[in-house]
């Protein structure tokens, strides 16, 4: 091993050893408190092209997500609604260690987690998307790129994935002689509620939410709660090997809801949709 790659592992292992015991004192390298968020700051309309898009900073992660809307045949056993597909994509240039190529397992359980948060909630009221039922429907594509990794992507693409359909203007289409014509017309998706997902991270007997890529490299186990409008569960996604216990659970359940109308408000004032 060089001395240089010796020199870089003897700081990480007293980087990570100030970390746990500053948790274990209640408070975290950057200054936050276990129970404090980063903060989160949007911007809509940045892909001019888009049905809708929305550029995503949540501390120093940041996510840019984009709406395509088309026509197209529905999902089986969902003839009559429309379709909602996310997919996600860590540039190469996010972080030092993505490297280029297909999405690795992490990239796919992430699309995965954010999509399953989003649909459950019904956030897009899919019984309205439906042209000829059976035939035709609007199909919404939120195709998202993360362009700077710092931890917690599973938040700050799901807030990008809701802002974006926040403001996303669907194309008016009508059917003539069983062909989809484009009026030219827009009108806004229909959108039902607000989902907000809320990620909490175990380390040690501790419980922070919203890690950071440091944390995250000293996690035991991760838990992602989406909370809708109502305050309603409506998605829970656990990751990472370690376990919960069942007060840790409960705790973390009740920050979901009380963090996650917090961030609700907050995406009501930046995106400035529904005054």
């Amino acid at each position: 091993m060089s001395s240089s790659r010796r020199s870089t592992l003897i700081v990480e292992h007293l980087r990570k050893q100030q970390m746990w015991e500053a948790i274990s004192k209640g408070k975290r390298l950057d200054g936050r408190n276990l129970d404090e968020l980063r903060p989160l700051s949007i911007d809509l309309g940045i892909i001019k092209k888009a049905n809708g898009s929305a550029k995503v900073n949540l501390g120093n992660s940041e996510v840019i997500a984009g709406v395509k809307v088309e026509t197209g045949e529905p999902f089986e056993g969902l003839e009559n609604k429309g379709a909602l597909i996310v997919s996600a994509e860590v540039l190469p240039t996010a972080s030092p260690f993505i490297e280029p190529g297909p999405p690795d397992e992490e990239t796919i359980e992430l699309a995965r987690v954010v999509d399953r948060g989003v649909r459950e909630s019904e956030m897009i009221d899919l019984d309205q998307l439906a042209l000829i039922p059976g035939e035709i429907v609007y199909t919404i594509f939120v195709d998202c790129s993360i362009t700077n990794t710092d931890g917690n992507l599973f938040d700050c693409t799901s807030y990008a994935v809701v802002s974006a359909l926040m403001s996303c203007k669907l194309p008016v289409f009508e059917i003539q002689d069983n062909r989809v014509i484009d009026t030219g017309a827009i009108k806004p998706a229909p959108v039902t509620t607000i989902p907000v997902s809320i990620t909490a991270a175990r380390i040690g007997d501790s419980i922070i939410l919203d890690p950071t890529s440091e944390e995250e490299a000293c996690m035991n186990a991760r838990i992602t709660i989406t909370t809708n409008s109502d305050g309603h569960f409506t998605a829970v996604q656990k990751g990472a090997t370690g376990a919960f216990n069942r007060e840790q659970i409960k705790s973390i359940s009740e920050l979901a809801r009380l963090k996650g109308q917090e961030v609700r408000d907050k995406i009501k004032e930046l995106t400035r949709i529904g005054e």
